[in-house]
């Protein structure tokens, strides 16, 4: 029988660390919940977890110092996902640049919490061992060596291009906001986003105006569907 997933909580708010801890369980996952960052340490250093979850504002040291040094530890791999104060766009723009799998805006459903949990083990699943090519309608992408190919002949992508694509070929059949890709892209804002796409497409889809590889998930964002 498959292990529950073990998910970590970092929030100095007992009533919301409890009452998160609580729904998580009742949903099968196997969850450890700490006040503050040096206790999350504690259990980090002493246990595997397959996702933490940390709050942005803590007293003392707060979540983006912790993301910090757990991307610089053994731990470096766990996925982590924020939980932010609604409204704090830069907060949520640094948590992504420093390593940050998602981020959710407090106050939150808590079905939507479960949903975002799910979606990144999902991903942290598929992408382990990394897929180091993707293959789109006989075009190669190798992400590693930044080259999209087709055959023996290398296709030329602008910098804003291959970084969408590279973006996008790390959650492979996963949706990846708009908002997002502006945030991890030079693209800077998201009608930017939205002409990278359209100039991305007539490089690999069969016909541009059908999408099949990179594909509108509407109010959301886009994903990339390898063969």
């Amino acid at each position: 029988m498959k292990e529950p997933a073990h998910i970590l909580i970092v929030d100095d708010d007992d009533r919301i660390r409890d009452l998160t801890k609580r729904f998580l369980t009742l949903k099968g996952f196997r969850v450890s919940a700490a006040a503050d960052a040096a206790a999350a340490r504690r259990l980090m250093d002493n246990l595997n977890f397959d996702l933490a979850i940390l709050d942005i504002m803590m007293p003392g040291e707060d979540g983006l110092s912790l993301l910090t040094s757990i991307r610089k530890g053994p731990a470096r791999e766990t996925p982590v996902m924020l939980l932010t104060a609604r409204g704090q766009t830069s907060d949520r723009i640094e948590g992504l640049r420093t390593g940050a799998d998602d981020y959710l805006a407090k106050p939150f459903e808590p079905e939507e919490l479960v949903l975002r949990c799910e979606a990144i083990l999902r991903r942290s699943a598929k992408t382990a061992p990394p897929v180091d090519e993707i293959e789109m309608s006989g075009l190669v992408f190798n992400a590693a060596r930044g080259e999209l190919k087709s055959g023996d002949q290398r296709i030329r992508l602008t910098d804003a291009e291959l970084q969408l694509l590279t973006v996008l070929a790390r959650n492979p059949g996963e949706p990846v906001s708009r908002e997002d890709l502006a945030v991890l892209t030079s693209a800077g804002l998201e009608r930017s986003v939205d002409v990278q796409v359209t100039r991305l497409r007539r490089k690999i889809e069969p016909n541009p105006k059908e999408p099949v590889h990179i594909q509108t998930v509407r109010g959301i964002g886009y994903r990339l569907m390898p063969d």
